[in-house]
This record gives C-alpha cells, sequence and structure tokens, in this order.
C-alpha cells in the first residue's frame, strides 16, 4: 500500500522559510515523478512543483519560481520542498503527490495517482 506523510509546516511570518518533507512507502521510489500542490480555502488545488523520477529535471510554478527548492533523496524515499522568501498568499494546505510508474513530471493534478493528506503552511504579514 502506497503512503505518503508529509511534514515540517507551521506558522512562519513573512519573509521567513520552511521546509516541508514528504516520506514515501509501498513502492520504489526512484520509479516515480513526484510533485507538490497546494490548496487555499476556497480556491483549488494548484500545482507548486515537481521533479523527476531521477531528480535531474525540476518544474515551478511562476508564483514561486526563484522562492521555493524541490528535491528528492531516493535513498531516503523522501522529497522535500525548500520555500523561502515566503508570502501571506503562500498559506495554504500543501500536498505531495506521486505519479504512476514510469510517468513524467506533472503540472497537473490529475497526473498522479497517489496523495498525502497534506501540511497546513500558514505565512503571517
Amino acid at each position: 500500500q502506497v503512503q505518503l506523510v508529509e511534514s515540517g509546516g507551521g506558522l512562519v511570518q513573512a519573509g521567513g522559510s520552511l521546509r516541508l518533507s514528504c516520506a514515501a512507502s509501498g513502492r520504489t521510489f526512484s520509479n516515480y515523478a513526484m510533485g507538490w500542490f497546494r490548496q487555499a480555502p476556497g480556491k483549488e488545488r494548484e500545482f507548486v512543483a515537481a521533479i523527476s523520477r531521477k531528480g535531474h529535471d525540476t518544474y515551478y510554478a511562476d508564483s514561486v519560481k526563484g522562492r521555493f527548492t524541490i528535491s528528492r533523496d531516493n535513498a531516503k524515499n523522501t522529497v522535500d520542498l525548500q520555500m523561502n522568501s515566503l508570502k501571506p498568499e503562500d498559506t495554504a494546505v500543501y500536498y505531495c503527490a506521486s505519479a504512476p510508474a514510469y510517468y513524467s513530471a506533472s503540472y497537473y493534478s490529475s497526473d498522479y495517482d497517489y496523495w498525502g493528506q497534506g501540511t497546513q503552511v500558514t505565512v503571517s504579514s
């Protein structure tokens, strides 16, 4: 059974940093592209970042480019999201997601088949 468990969320002031981590189990981690999405109250879930199976290729939403960095450690079965220069508009529940085996990293939530439970990030102004 595939499990994705996020951690690292919390409350931070604008301009601060947080590092989210997602621990995966139940499948051969290096076979799967991974993504981070977020959902703010009253809004649809949106793409944040994605990383290819081996970590060579990364993709970012324009709103976080230059501030967020996605990375993965296939030996530890984890994917992280380093978030710097946080803004109040980054406040949301953040989810990690796993794509089907050998699929490319994607901007679209419908291309991911497993999701974590989410972790809350709140940025105060």
